[in-house]
């Protein structure tokens, strides 16, 4: 089953005091690799919803968004350091008798003097805030996999469509590839015709046109791209992470066409080459984008 690795979902999930809101988003990477974002109050559920969406998720940049609103999850209170406010306190009357001020000490003063007043904040017993969470994660995921798998299905389908362009140029060199030996003894029939006026030695041609099909065969590798694509439509129909498998399969066909074009001596050969490298570059791109 052909799975993309990028995606979106989105879950949400109520209690009687606060709303959960999760989205999960991803894009292609090599490794699995997962960055998530939470009130630091639930940093603790980290791991848990890794392992969560490890059932999902085997490939990608992962993004993972955790978003609560309702009552806080912080309890504030208040601290006044009252010594030093007296200390405050004394210090001011000292200066306006000692400079005989009139000014008097007011309540604002004292507020505005954040070393006199600070607020703490302690976090609020949350447990069961996060069954919430971990219910929204799993909501988001599932939505996450399916728009993953739709997706997958699309790619599937792209997949088939450029590798029966590709058989179809595999076919055609098979059947057209034996007739560039022939073309060959034809020429140089010709051009020994041509150029000698006595008879042909048959031994000789028969000697060129040996050197030259050995060099120029492709029967192997042609053979080897029919297994190749047998591969691939195989590992597409199979149900586990496909993504790194595909890709060298891709490799290796593009190994074997680049060798049919070295051995190539014939533009129709080269031609075919041309068309066969289009479609694989073609799918190797789309294999990039699957898990």
């Amino acid at each position: 089953m052909v799975v993309s690795m990028t995606g979106f979902g989105r879950g949400q999930v109520k209690s009687e005091t606060h709303t959960v809101t999760v989205e999960i988003k991803s894009v292609n990477h090599r490794y699995c690799e997962y960055y998530i974002r939470i009130p630091r109050q639930f940093v603790k559920l980290e791991e848990k919803i890794k392992k969560k969406l490890s059932s999902y998720i085997n490939r990608g940049k992962v993004d993972v968004f955790v978003s609560i609103s309702g009552d806080s999850l912080v309890h504030r209170t208040f601290q006044v350091d009252w010594r030093l406010a007296e200390d405050y306190y004394q210090l001011v009357q000292s200066i306006k008798e000692k400079f005989s001020l009139d000014s008097s000490i007011t309540l604002q003063d004292f507020l505005q003097r954040e070393d006199f007043i600070t607020v703490d904040e302690t976090d609020e017993e949350n447990e069961g805030l996060s069954h919430v969470v971990l219910e929204a994660v799993e909501r988001a995921a599932e939505q996450f996999d399916s728009m993953r798998k739709r997706e997958g299905e699309q790619l599937y389908k792209d997949f088939l469509f450029h590798l029966k362009h590709f058989e179809k140029n595999v076919a055609d060199l098979r059947v057209y590839a034996p007739k560039v030996t022939v073309q060959y003894r034809e020429k140089l029939e010709k051009k020994m015709k041509d150029y000698l006026n006595e008879a042909i030695d048959e031994a000789r041609i028969l000697t060129e046109v040996a050197l030259f099909a050995e060099k120029s065969d492709i029967t192997e590798e042609l053979t080897r791209l029919e297994s190749h694509v047998k591969q691939f439509y195989h590992s597409v129909q199979s149900h586990e992470p496909l993504g790194r498998k595909l890709d060298f399969i891709i490799q290796e066909m593009n190994r074997e066409v680049n060798t049919v074009g070295s051995k190539a001596n014939d533009s129709t050969i080269a031609g075919l080459v041309v068309e066969l490298k289009t479609t694989l570059e073609k799918v190797r791109e789309q294999v990039q984008n699957v898990e």
